[in-house]
């Protein structure tokens, strides 16, 4: 399995620069971005905002289900920092959401939490 492909001619990065407006990564709000984060849409109607990027459009759509970073890089076919910048620009625009993913470690903080891990491991059996 390949992973995401990076631009090999001057345009793609052109046009990374123009999508982000130069800019590199994520600050502000989504300085915690990370692959695993959730993102969610605040937007109530179907129809597109005016103002908005294509990109930054198509976040909006496609997170009217909660996605993971990870899975809109995919979707997209942008790079992690490109995608954080536009997260960004909606988050301080409040068209999106982000929750963390669900902790690796119990409540007491020491190690995975089992239940957690006992429920993965039943639904799989089940498959």
């Amino acid at each position: 399995m390949s992973g995401p492909q990076r631009p090999t001619d001057p345009a793609g990065l052109e046009r990374y620069y123009v999508v982000t407006g130069g800019r590199s990564g994520p600050g502000g709000a989504a300085a915690g971005l990370d692959v695993a984060t959730l993102v969610i849409s605040r937007a109530v109607r179907a129809a597109p905002d005016e103002g908005l990027q294509h990109e930054h459009e198509e976040i909006v759509r496609r997170c009217r289900d909660p996605l993971s970073v990870a899975e809109l890089c995919a979707h997209l076919g942008l790079p992690f920092n490109i995608l954080a910048v536009l997260v960004t620009d909606l988050l301080d625009a409040g068209r999106v959401e982000t929750r963390d993913p669900i902790p690796a470690t119990s409540p007491s903080g020491h190690g995975p939490d089992v239940a957690l891990l006992e429920e993965v491991l039943s639904g799989l059996r089940r498959l």
